[in-house]
């Protein structure tokens, strides 16, 4: 039959041990996965070569985005 490994004073068979590693690698992989992200900001950053013209940009989104809401 096949081999076994001894754990904690117990037999244990090596497609168990197998299954366990399977599983808690599957596990880990799941959980990396599953932990929450760091928030992304609504909209890019204004690069803009001053600050007059990061107000212009600004302003315009706003209106804009007030346009928007109304139609």
């Amino acid at each position: 039959m096949a081999g076994h490994y001894t754990i904690a004073g117990k037999q244990i068979p090596t497609h168990i041990v197998a299954m366990a590693f399977i599983g808690a690698y599957a596990a880990a992989g799941i959980g990396y996965s599953m932990k929450p992200k760091p928030a992304q900001p609504a909209t890019p950053p204004i690069q803009a070569s001053s600050a007059d013209e990061e107000a212009f940009i600004r302003e315009f989104l706003s209106k804009a985005e007030a346009e928007e809401k109304k139609n």
